[in-house]
């Protein structure tokens, strides 16, 4: 089979596939709409409180430090993702004569990181006061 028709074949699977997906995605959605219960209530309105009722108005602002805190959080989470599987295929990468450009590249990394990390702690958004 020539080159370009197997490339053109692989392309119109690929179409299918989403295609059917598409399709499948579309039809669960139409049925789960036509056999729902509708039944709306003044509590099935309501904004969920954790059962408490809720009182006043839902806008309230909040201190900036707080989302910073917890992006810094939200990137030493994912660092530990990138980490991991790192660490476990590191001996491999060795073993094939990568090991040491690999090990360099997770020490740049890191040290990105706690570049960013001691910025923050000098400007003082780790302190939860």
């Amino acid at each position: 089979m020539p080159e370009g028709q197997a490339l053109a074949s692989d392309f119109a699977v690929i179409a299918i596939f989403t295609l059917v997906a598409i399709g499948f995605v579309a039809a669960v959605l139409t049925i789960s709409q036509l056999i729902q219960p509708r039944r709306p209530k003044p509590e099935k309105l309501t904004t969920y409180e954790c059962g408490e009722r809720p009182i006043g108005q839902a806008w309230a602002q909040f201190h900036v430090r707080y989302y910073i805190f917890a992006l810094i959080f939200v990137i030493f989470d994912i660092e530990t993702i990138f980490i991991a599987p790192w660490a476990v295929r590191l001996q491999y990468y060795a073993q094939q004569g990568w090991g040491p450009y690999f090990f360099f590249e997770m020490l740049v990394f890191l040290l990105i990181l706690v570049l960013g990390l001691v910025y923050a702690w000098r400007k003082g958004v780790l302190r939860w006061v």
